[in-house]
């Protein structure tokens, strides 16, 4: 899996953003699991990379939840 464009993960929804999420997070959980059990991993890089998608994906997430104004937030402008 390469790495994930900031311009591919705006791209998408909230949902899909999810469910891209959960998806990295299982790929990232087989691979430590293979690495505890002392196996040794076919591509040393991938979980890094796994851990850097699920960082961006997150910090996407992050910046949409604080520009939308909440709701609490627009009945005291009013």
């Amino acid at each position: 899996m390469s790495l994930l464009r900031m311009k591919e993960l705006r791209a998408l929804s909230d949902e899909e953003l999810r469910s891209k999420i959960a998806a990295i997070e299982n790929d990232l959980l087989r691979e430590r699991g293979v690495a505890a059990m002392g196996g040794a991993p076919p591509s040393p890089g991938r979980m890094r990379a796994l851990r850097t998608n699920v960082a961006r994906a997150l910090t996407v997430l992050t910046e949409r939840s604080r520009t939308r104004p909440t709701a609490a937030a627009a009945a005291a402008r009013r």
